[in-house]
Formats: C-alpha cells, structure tokens, sequence
C-alpha cells in the first residue's frame, strides 16, 4: 500500500518565472494544456482498490501530473543543466540525451548544457573524465545509435564530491539517466544538496532493460529489448526444429524480474517453456523441468526454452563476490542447464542437438525501436518540465499511461517483479503450454 505522503514531490520552492512556453501553453482560440500542480493522477484505477482503502476522496493517494507550467521556479538565461547516463547500456540513451538538449534549448532557452562522461565517475577528479558541452548541433543525429555518446559506468560514488563538482560549475539543474542503483545515487546527491542549502534540481529518467522500477508501467529501452530478444527465440525455434530432438535454449536478461523473458516469448508465440526468477522450478523427478522437457521433445521433436539470467539461481553453487553495481554475482544459468540437459538426454540413451542462445549484449546496445524513441522523448520533455519548475528528487514515470511525477526513494522502496499470480505469467502458461509449476 502506498499512501498519499509517499507520493509529495520535493520542490525547492514557488514558481515565480513566466515559462517561455507561454506562447504554447495559451493559444488565441482554442484551451491550452499545462499542469495544475494541485491536481492528482490517482494511485488506484479500480473500484475495489478504491472502496479497500475506505479513504473520503481527500485523502485517496495520487501522484502529481508532469508537464508544463505556465510559471517555473528557475530563470532560463541563468541556468545550467548537467545529463549524466549511468549503469549498463541500454536502448534509447541516446534518445534521452537528445530530447533533454532539444527542449532546453529551443523550448526553455537554456544555453549552458554539459554532459558528464562516464556515469557518476564524471564527477570524481580522480577519474579525469571529461565533461563535453552539448548542443543542439552536437546531439542532432546521435538518435541513430545505440549505446550513451557520453559512457556509463557502473558503482557508487561519494555524493559530496558529486555535489561540489556541481557547485564548481554552477550546475543547478541535474538529470540522471539510469535505473534503480543510479536512482540511489541520485537520492544521495539530493540528500546532499538539501543538507548545503543549494538549491539544485535532481531529475531521474527511469532506465532500466529488465524493467523493474516500482510504479513505473515501463522503463525506456525496454520494448526494443523484447522485441530484439524475440528474435532470438525465432531463431532458437528455428534451429530447434531443424535437427532431430533439437533444443533452442535462449537466456536473457533478467536478474530479479522476467519482464523481458515473459514478453519475449509471448511476442513470437515460439516458446515451450519459460522460466524466471519469480517462479522456483525443480529440475529432477517425474515431475520436474528435465522431465517435462524431454517428453515435449519425444512427442513434437524439438521444444524452445527461454531463462531469464536470475532463474534457478538456488539449484547452482552459488557464486561469490558482488558486482561494481553492488549487486550479488549470479551463477550462469544458461550453461548450467545446457549441461543438465545434455546429461539428462545421455542418461535416457536420447539423441539431442541443442543450440545455445545468449544475445544480452547485442540487444543492450541496438538503438531504439520506434516506440521507445517516442517514449524516450516524451519522459525527456516531462524531466525538463518538472526540473524547470523546481521539483527534485524525482523520477518522471508513466502510471496507468499517464505521465506523472514519481518521489525517487518510492521508486527504489521495492522492485518491479512479474507477479506469479498474475495476468502476465497466466498468458505464458497459456501460450506456452507448460506446467504451472515443475516440482
């Protein structure tokens, strides 16, 4: 449950500015559209969640609209905006860094823009990372790759070094692209700039490939990865059908959540089993995974399995060490079941020709789709709309397809997982076919 004082937005304080988008918001002939900050995009979107909590209306929680203001808080000809992209790479950075310059620039006039290399480490001076000045003119076509022409990089970093390099450079106004570990830092530099007494906005863009942002009904990049990943299935079933007892065995990301493995396989319809970290399998016994498959295998001749990289994780040794992000190593999934099946199929005297599918990397680093070009672009417009009227500590998110304004440490309270009694994992088993539970 969340309630309503979770979802207040920090602002550094009234808005006294008239908005150079003026002459967009108020038209001669027709209604304008901007946001009345009082108005709220409710929490709930059903009746019986609504009559649980028993609330008055008053007091029925609800997130605070994004978009433009007719007055903001910061004076454009004085303003200096800093975009850092952090954590690993994803599609549409690019696209993100290009909307953000585009409406600073043309929409609002801010002229001063800089881009910090490498992730947070852009701020440290004992990394050296350059920081670039970004223009109109330098960000025109970068849409058209994939990957963050300004680098990324993993790990925290000490908040107060990030903020005294934001005041060296008088830097007021900050947008960090990244997911949930980068949010973290940027509550930090919030936290940091608060305890000062600075007046500097900190403005997130929620990316993150596997999707598992709380409150956010999709983080950016995400669509184009199930899109690509699919592929890879298509070609897993492919490969599968070709060969006697054949096995496409394809795993992709997902360290705690199966978003990408669950709309992957739906998009192509090709899958026979899906696993993922929310759902525990067994592997042995009449009534487990390698049984299941093997049968599938000897009544169709090939079967497609799909496994996000955090499933099984308690059937492997597990690995030691934690990750530059922080994050506990995971054992590879992918290879230890292309063992086990492969002994599992010599041990019942069964031909197999598996084929093993990793495409993680590749899809990381392909541009946008359509859609999340678009997306991309619209969450850019709404950070600058909420960073220039002096809301921080926030991250712009889309609830119930509407853009609203999201408090970061509600962003990173919990994480986004596919619910094992929920539609999305019932469409699976319905488009899959396999048990609802190996054990």
């Amino acid at each position: 449950m969340v309630n309503r004082d979770e979802l207040v937005v920090k602002s550094l304080g009234p808005c006294r500015v008239e908005s150079p988008m003026l002459h967009l918001l108020k038209p001669r002939e027709r209604s304008y559209y901007n946001v009345d900050p009082a108005d709220r995009v409710l929490f709930d979107d059903t009746a019986s969640a609504l009559a649980r909590r028993g609330s008055s209306p008053d007091d029925i929680p609800g997130f605070e609209p994004a978009g433009p203001r007719p007055e903001i808080y910061f004076d454009p000809s004085k303003t200096h905006a800093g975009i850092v992209t952090c954590g690993g790479l994803c599609p549409g950075f690019n696209d993100v860094i290009r909307a953000l310059v585009m409406e600073l620039h043309f929409l609002y006039g801010v002229r001063r823009i800089s881009g910090f290399c490498n992730g947070y480490q852009g701020f440290i001076p004992k990394y050296k990372r350059p920081v670039v000045d970004l223009t109109p003119q330098s960000v025109s076509q970068i849409n058209e790759a994939g990957g963050t022409i300004l680098g990324t990089s993993r790990g925290e970093q000490n908040a107060g070094e990030i903020v005294d390099c934001l005041e060296r450079m008088g830097v007021n106004v900050l947008f960090v692209v990244g997911g949930d570990g980068t949010l973290r830092g940027a509550q930090a530099i919030s936290r940091e700039v608060e305890a000062r007494g600075r007046k500097i906005a900190v403005v997130g863009i929620p990316k993150t490939i596997d999707n598992d942002i709380c409150f956010i009904d999709q983080s950016f990049g995400f669509q184009t990865a199930f899109s690509v990943a699919a592929d890879s299935i298509h070609s897993a079933h492919a490969e599968a059908k070709a060969s006697p007892n054949g096995i496409g065995l394809v795993k992709l990301m997902g360290r705690h959540s199966g978003f990408i493995a669950c709309y992957a396989a739906l998009a192509r319809n090709d899958a026979n089993f899906v696993l993922i970290p929310e759902v525990p399998f067994r592997l042995d016994g009449e009534n487990g995974f390698l049984a299941a498959l093997r049968r599938r295998v000897q009544r169709s001749g090939h079967a497609v399995v799909v496994v996000a990289e955090g499933a099984g994780q308690e059937l492997m040794e597990s690995a030691t060490g934690a990750d530059a992000s922080g994050n506990a190593k995971l054992g590879d999934v992918g290879v230890f079941l292309r063992k086990r099946i492969t002994e599992d199929f010599a041990a019942a005297n069964l031909e197999l020709n598996l084929k093993y599918i990793d495409p993680s990397y590749s899809i990381r680093s392909v541009k946008a789709n359509s859609f999340d070009a678009v997306y991309c672009l619209r969450l850019a417009h709404n950070a600058v709309h909420a960073a220039m009227a002096g809301r921080t500590e926030v991250v712009v998110s889309r609830w119930h397809g509407r853009f609203v304004l999201l408090p970061i440490p509600l962003a990173v309270r919990d994480r986004h997982t596919v619910d094992p009694n929920g539609d999305l994992w019932m469409s699976v088993l319905e488009s899959t076919g396999q048990p609802a539970a190996f054990g």
